[in-house]
């Protein structure tokens, strides 16, 4: 983090901040941003000239402006600004890189809210709940802080409560946020081609559910389930007594954070076999149980004096649905046989593709993709090579990579990251293989009969595409009848004739304006008004060279075509 937080950027804490005084700060943070990127267009602005190395260097430096003043900002931001490092196909990729280091440390807040909150939330004081409360917080984040405790029973544990205020701030910024939604929908430029307004919502739905606490604790309980099996991980148990929507009271294990790699080999443990069992683990979590944790940097993974590991913070899950997990199946067939069409159909069914009116360029781009980035061995791709090469294609292309989607490309990367950390050989798609193979097989019944199952399965498809075209024939009929569909031809050869046209008709009227003024000037010359004669003459060379200008390039188009 390059800044700290000073007591002007930490006003929004307070209990009696101005609902005004937001507003300000929130529109100031917009404006500036909106003012920075057109002077981003703006050849003139760059000393020296434009280069793509100037250009590159100033979307890095706005990117960490935008991060450093999102933390400023507060919770609502930092969250917003994690969630848009999601989208990959609306901000370029120095965006998405820095909006993802957004880390909610934030400062602590007071003992004496704790205390409160903690009575409102559970009817009884500290005291009456714990035999010992640490009131120095082990950590502190935007939405809340961590404390260890000691239940009347003996047992270790930590408690999460919910940082003061933090609902009504919620709901002062997400309404000015509703403002600046329907002004970017709205926008010539930046409202074309997106949804803005779903955008919001999203954000919103995502906001409200990771500050329930009742929620993040059911998250824990399924987690954990789904490693019963798995002894080599560990998943913090909930206190239901102690836990409401604002505090949330876990079972406390301690650990050495897993990025702490001095601190593993010390401990005497295996730092190439954790580095294997995160990757397994996440594998698990994506492919077995479509239930996964969506935040997995390193604060949230440690690992126990016995080399497990140990999950923490489970506010942000995802989940991956059985048809999505067969569709990416379909697009993972179309990678290996270096398919783009069906890569682009089996996205588009995915909804990671708009489908839009010309969709060639998308095309070419992962064809291109699949041609000159996967000649390499499964096992000797990276992840994030991989990933980037993705942000860079759906930048400002109709790719809508769906949150889930980005989030499972950052953990991997994430995971890759630490992996190289704990152990420099390590592979992430080494350890990946045998669970794409088992896919693939699963998905094909057996090796052995892989081509008879293709086969048979894209017979499959052909008899379905067959017996639903009359329906799709009926649908289309019916948008046309209803005007729901409109259809564009366009002939270059009549554009440029209307354009020529166009440019004649203009060309004869400067060639009147012209006229009339070289003979104001010469009239006016004779009865001797000199400086009158001298404006219209030069009214009438401006007027010259904007037609012989209007000539150069109506010759050059037709030359283009």
């Amino acid at each position: 983090m390059e800044q700290g937080y000073s007591d002007k950027a930490y006003r929004w804490n307070r209990d009696n901040y101005s609902s005004k005084r937001r507003f300000i700060d929130i529109w100031s943070f917009v404006l500036t941003l909106m003012f920075k990127l057109w002077l981003y267009n703006k050849s003139w602005s760059y000393t020296g000239g434009v280069t793509e190395a100037k250009q590159a260097a100033r979307r890095k430096t706005q990117a960490v402006w935008i991060r450093n003043t999102l933390l400023d900002l507060g919770p609502t931001f930092i969250k917003v600004g994690q969630l848009f490092s999601t989208r990959a196909d609306i901000f370029p990729v120095e965006y998405v890189e820095e909006l993802a280091k957004l880390q909610d440390k934030v400062p602590a807040f007071s003992y004496e809210q704790v205390e409160t909150i903690i009575q409102q939330e559970l009817g009884k004081k500290i005291p009456e709940l714990f035999e010992t409360f640490e009131p120095i917080p082990l950590a502190a984040a935007s939405l809340g802080q961590v404390h260890k405790a000691i239940l009347h029973s003996g047992e270790a544990v930590v408690v999460k409560v919910q940082r003061p205020g933090l609902k009504k701030l919620f709901e002062i910024d997400l309404q000015i946020l509703k403002g600046i939604t329907r002004y970017f929908q709205n926008h010539p430029k930046w409202g074309r081609g997106r949804d803005w307004v779903g955008i919001y919502e999203e954000c919103c739905r995502i906001l409200w559910e990771e500050i329930d606490y009742l929620n993040e604790g059911r998250n824990a309980d399924t987690f954990r389930r789904n490693f019963r099996s798995y002894d080599w991980v560990k998943v913090p148990r909930v206190y239901w007594r102690y836990t409401s929507s604002r505090v949330l009271t876990l079972e406390y294990v301690p650990g050495i954070k897993i990025s702490q790699y001095e601190a593993l080999e010390a401990a005497g443990l295996d730092r190439k076999n954790i580095a294997r069992q995160g990757a397994q683990a996440y594998l698990h979590q994506l492919l077995n149980n479509g239930f996964f944790h969506a935040d997995p940097h390193p604060g949230n993974i440690a690992v126990s004096p016995d080399g497990g590991l140990i999950f923490y913070d489970f506010g942000m899950m995802g989940r991956v649905k059985s048809n999505v997990r067969d569709g990416l199946m379909e697009t993972l067939f179309g990678i290996a046989q270096k398919d783009g069409d069906r890569v682009v159909q089996s996205l588009i069914d995915l909804g990671a593709i708009a489908p839009v009116d010309d969709i060639g360029p998308v095309r070419r781009s992962v064809q291109y993709m699949l041609d000159n980035f996967m000649d390499k061995p499964f096992e000797n791709q990276s992840v994030a090579a991989i990933s980037d090469d993705l942000y860079e294609i759906a930048y400002n292309q109709p790719f809508r990579f769906p949150a889930t989607f980005t989030f499972v490309m950052r953990a991997f990367s994430t995971l890759e990251g630490v992996g190289k950390g704990l152990d420099p050989e390590f592979n992430f798609m080494e350890v990946a293989k045998p669970y794409a193979m088992q896919l693939m097989t699963n998905m094909n019944g057996s090796e052995g009969n892989s081509f008879l199952n293709e086969l048979s399965r894209q017979a499959v498809q052909v008899s379905t595409t067959a017996l639903g075209l009359p329906r799709r024939l009926e649908d289309t009929l019916e948008k046309l009848e209803r005007g729901d569909m409109r259809v564009r031809v366009r002939s270059v050869e009549t554009e440029r004739l209307l354009r020529r046209q166009s440019s004649i008709q203009l060309g004869i009227s400067y060639a009147l304006i012209i006229s009339t003024f070289t003979l104001s000037a010469t009239i006016l010359l004779v009865f001797n008004y000199r400086w009158l004669a001298l404006l219209a003459g030069l009214i009438a060379t401006v007027v010259s060279g904007i037609l012989i200008r209007m000539l150069f390039r109506l010759d050059r188009y037709d030359r283009m075509y």
